[in-house]
């Protein structure tokens, strides 16, 4: 099995002994669009950080709860938790999902209220010193569209026709939308903030977006670092399927009528948000909808025989540990009016994969599975092995970032270390790395 793996040098065996570097690191997960990959996005960063030597805090003031879903159960990395600060280092480096939402102060204008963390970034800065005191924004992964992507892809998932979306979109440029959703872009990702570094994970480099937005830095996938987990038992059988999405259950008969194609049944897992009526568990299925333990998931996942994934962190997981996947990020409307949900990051990987001569076959049946389409077809086909199945092959890496910028984790590596090594400005810092990023 070929495996996506993380650096060495910020694996164990970057563990040395050496003083804890000069930067005190605070984590501060939070729910952005409804699903928990923004907190897990968050927790993976940390553990990175963790394993290069950094000291990780979860401040939160006392009296305050915690961001909804913050508490997990996750799998956290060493951290202290504190509801006082006291900086033990002369610079601060704070790690959010999308920081202009979940850690901007107020501003004016419509949906101008502070993020959950809005009250701790600013103590944070002030106990720091502003030049002191950076902030990674790790902002939705794959999704680097331009404003007029955007507002195609807006019309699409609204429900227009691709035959009428060109008429459409001169109407929306026309009255000023594509242009106030570039402005608004640009303010809610706090590209006018001189210490924030906006971090752009994806699989390849967007030129068009990097031209209409050079502060947003690109880098490759910010990967779990799963690669050293136990690879399946020989002869094991058993799929898991991370089903997220609402419309996850509208295509489970279909999933369970392919995989009773094959005598007997590969078993399934389930591990669904809500309870399900259109399959129910039994011999060879079991739907999960209780918190599972983070451990007992991750034991299940990485020794499964094929893995369905959705969003982003399920599907670099499996990327990560290798061998064969389905993605399933949802699906909206019915009949000929039926669409996928933010399919972006299939489709940059499957882009990426085409470039790389994946099978025909495959790529066919990875992007059908994305629609809701074929779905009992193409997990026969899978369970038995047909065609590309059979030699499922490796990922395909990231392409055209700048050196260095190939994986995220060690872009944050990089950039904690070089203000620790600086001691600021750290808006100089943040200019310097997003020039860097576009070489």
């Amino acid at each position: 099995m070929t495996r996506w793996r993380t650096s060495p040098s910020i694996g164990p065996a970057a563990r040395r002994q050496d003083p804890p570097p000069a930067v005190d690191v605070y984590l501060l997960p939070a729910v952005v669009g409804g699903g928990l990959g923004d907190v897990d996005e968050v927790v993976c960063a940390g553990r990175h950080l963790a394993a290069a030597g950094f000291r990780l805090t979860l401040y939160r003031r006392a009296g305050r709860p915690l961001p909804p879903g913050v508490e997990g159960p996750w799998d956290w990395p060493p951290h202290r938790r504190r509801t006082s600060l006291r900086p033990r280092a002369p610079c601060a480096l704070t790690v959010a999902p999308a920081w202009g939402i979940t850690a901007a102060p107020p501003r004016e204008g419509p949906l101008g209220r502070p993020g959950p963390w809005a009250e701790e970034a600013v103590e944070i800065e002030r106990a720091y010193g502003s030049e002191r005191t950076a902030h990674v924004s790790l902002e939705e992964f794959a999704r680097t569209l331009t404003p007029l992507e955007e507002s195609v892809e807006r019309l699409r998932e609204g429900g227009v026709r691709s035959r009428e979306i060109p008429a459409r979109l001169a109407e929306a440029r026309a009255r000023g939308e594509v242009a106030a959703y570039r402005r608004a872009f640009r303010s809610f990702r706090a590209f006018d903030r001189p210490n924030v570094l906006g971090v752009f994970a994806t699989f390849r480099y967007d030129r068009p977006f990097a031209r209409e937005f050079p502060e947003a830095v690109q880098t490759g996938p910010l990967w779990p670092g799963r690669a050293n987990s136990p690879p399946p038992a020989r002869g094991r059988r058993e799929w898991v399927w991370y089903a997220s999405p609402a419309s996850a259950e509208t295509i489970a008969p279909d999933v369970v009528a392919g995989l009773r194609s094959v005598d007997p049944p590969p078993p399934l897992l389930v591990r669904a948000l809500r309870p399900w009526t259109a399959v129910r568990s039994g011999s060879r299925l079991t739907v999960r909808t209780e918190p599972l333990d983070a451990v007992a998931w991750q034991r299940a996942f990485c020794r499964a025989s094929l893995r369905i994934v959705t969003g982003s962190r399920s599907l670099l997981e499996a990327l990560e540990i290798g061998g064969p996947f389905l993605y399933f990020n949802g699906v909206l409307g019915t009949g000929a009016a039926r669409r996928r949900h933010r399919p972006e990051k299939i489709v940059e990987l499957l882009g990426l994969a085409r470039e790389a001569r994946w099978p025909s076959d495959l790529l066919a049946d990875l992007a059908d599975f994305s629609r809701g389409r074929r779905v009992a077809q193409v997990v026969a086909r899978a369970a038995h092995g047909e065609g590309s199945w059979k030699r499922f092959p490796p990922p395909p890496p990231p392409s055209g970032f700048a050196p260095g910028f190939e994986d995220a984790a060690k872009v944050l590596v990089w950039f904690a270390r070089s203000l620790a090594s600086t001691a600021g400005p750290a808006s100089e810092l943040v200019a310097r790395f997003r020039r860097f990023s576009h070489r």
